[in-house]
């Protein structure tokens, strides 16, 4: 049990030093092209781990009463100009996540990125960009600081891959949820009333 404490620390501390770290004003920003969808269509991408963090955040927004969909379902509808697109990815160059953030841009789409890398292809595509620190399968945000990280005795993670930008996501749109929840006046019971009863 050494390594799976070690490693809960590990993802415990890194999801407080991602929360403290955000950008308030880049939040701020998403939350208002959020409520500003509140009548449009909002399509949330994401591949992978991310693609199941991105599921999370698409219910949550539906319980909240948002016309959302996860793009990839058969069910998707088309997106039209004013519409909203949330893309996840770590990296910001997946293929898929970047593939949707590009044919939303020619449609006149609204791009959020939340990713680690801002300057990534996906974050330059993007209208708007959260930045969510951690180690995603590419490695550490900032490569360039591989000698500095080492001479201060850095390592690197015991989660594997993407695993901490993943947690760290997960945790920023969970509780992004509760701060819309406050901002619509929305009680956990009428979230309740819009979750699903056949499953």
């Amino acid at each position: 049990m050494k390594w799976l404490r070690a490693a809960a620390q590990e993802i415990i501390e890194g999801a407080k030093r991602a929360i403290s770290e955000l950008d308030i004003q880049q939040v701020e920003k998403m939350i208002d092209m959020i409520l500003d969808a509140k009548d449009k269509k909002i399509f949330v991408v994401g591949m992978g781990r991310s693609g199941f963090v991105a599921r999370a955040f698409a219910l949550r927004l539906m319980n909240l009463g948002f016309n959302v969909y996860f793009i990839g379902e058969t069910i998707t509808p088309s997106a039209q100009k004013g519409d909203l697109l949330i893309a996840i990815s770590g990296t910001g160059s997946t293929k898929m996540v970047l593939t949707a953030g590009m044919a939303a841009k020619e449609i006149g789409v609204k791009v959020i990125a939340v990713t680690s890398f801002p300057d990534s292809p996906l974050g330059r595509v993007a209208d708007h960009v959260v930045v969510v620190s951690g180690r995603t399968k590419a490695g550490w945000p900032r490569e360039a600081d591989y000698f500095v990280r080492q001479l201060m005795g850095e390592r690197e993670p015991l989660t594997p891959l993407g695993s901490i930008f993943e947690n760290n996501c997960m945790i920023f749109l969970d509780s992004l949820i509760v701060e819309l929840m406050a901002r619509l006046g929305k009680t956990e019971r009428e979230i309740k009333e819009r979750h699903a009863t056949i499953e």
